[in-house]
């Protein structure tokens, strides 16, 4: 019996919209006909999203999102999934598609310049060299590129005010940064060039084209790349990583952190054990026994 496998796609573009709340039904429509799950989020400053589903219905959303205004030249990245990762289909709207919270930041005005995945090693490995990782703690807790500092950051908001505290370290270098598959970089570097840094880069298609195409033996790559959906990571090749998650904190978890004495399936793990009270973790029991019940 052939196994079916499911394309996983992530894309993310910088135009303008003018009234994205006009495309989101059209969108909808299409995904449910296709078979597409997933998330898509539309705002005035353009569309982000990870989305699986048959290929061939993938490729009509696709086609349909290359005829919206400014996203004729759209990019986007492809992998596979053996079982379908995402439970149903959403479109949201929001003020924007990557949350930082600066309201001068626009990648449309300028960003670092893009380094494709096989010159990536040679620039990260020079001496006046800075690299950043713009994901938050518990991603790159996972994995990293060889060298890269960690600012700790919970959220993507918080980079701002990192980058304040810690400017002073990075004078008279040049700075390369990278995430899971750019568009966090698209506002970082910006960001970074609007705050007078002169030479900034910027891994071109992230973690994921790096992961798609650098040979494992040549990677620079340590560990595995956290993904937004049910796979939970992958790793050289693109291939289904060995990490679960937590799905009170959707925080990554092994299976050893399975046996941790904090670990309760849906409701804790040890790295949520205190974040939450006993109503948030009484209302996790509940999800997690509705979704036991729905799964027999």
């Amino acid at each position: 019996m052939t196994q079916i496998m499911f394309t996983v796609s992530a894309l993310y573009h910088f135009t303008r919209f003018d009234d994205p709340g006009a495309l989101r039904a059209p969108m909808v429509s299409l995904c449910e006909h296709e078979g597409i799950k997933g998330t898509i989020l539309l705002a005035k400053e353009g569309i982000n999203g990870t989305v699986a589903g048959p290929k061939q219905g993938i490729a009509r959303l696709w086609a349909h999102i290359a005829a919206l205004p400014g996203c004729s030249d759209f990019e986007h990245k492809e992998s596979t999934a053996s079982i379908m990762p995402f439970k149903r289909m959403k479109v949201r709207l929001k003020k924007e598609i990557v949350t930082m919270g600066q309201p001068n930041v626009d990648p449309r005005a300028g960003t670092g310049h893009y380094v494709d995945p096989h010159e990536w090693n040679a620039l990260i490995a020079a001496p006046d060299v800075a690299v950043i990782d713009t994901r938050n703690d518990y991603e790159v807790g996972i994995g990293t590129f060889e060298g890269a500092i960690d600012p700790k950051t919970k959220t993507f908001r918080e980079f701002p005010q990192w980058w304040a505290e810690n400017k002073h370290r990075f004078h008279n270098k040049k700075i390369a940064m990278f995430c899971t598959g750019g568009i966090r970089c698209e506002k970082s570097t910006n960001f970074l060039l609007g705050e007078g840094v002169e030479e900034v880069y910027h891994l071109k298609g992230g973690i994921l084209k790096y992961l798609e195409e650098m040979p494992q033996e040549e990677s620079t790559w340590r560990g595995e790349c956290f993904v937004f959906d049910n796979r939970v990571s992958v790793g050289h090749g693109l291939a289904e990583g060995s990490f679960d998650q937590c799905y009170a904190c959707r925080r990554p978890i092994t299976e050893s952190d399975k046996n941790r004495v904090d670990y309760i399936k849906g409701v804790q793990c040890h790295q949520c054990v205190d974040e939450y009270s006993d109503e948030d973790r009484a209302r996790f029991g509940e999800r997690q026994r509705q979704i036991d019940a729905a799964a027999k």
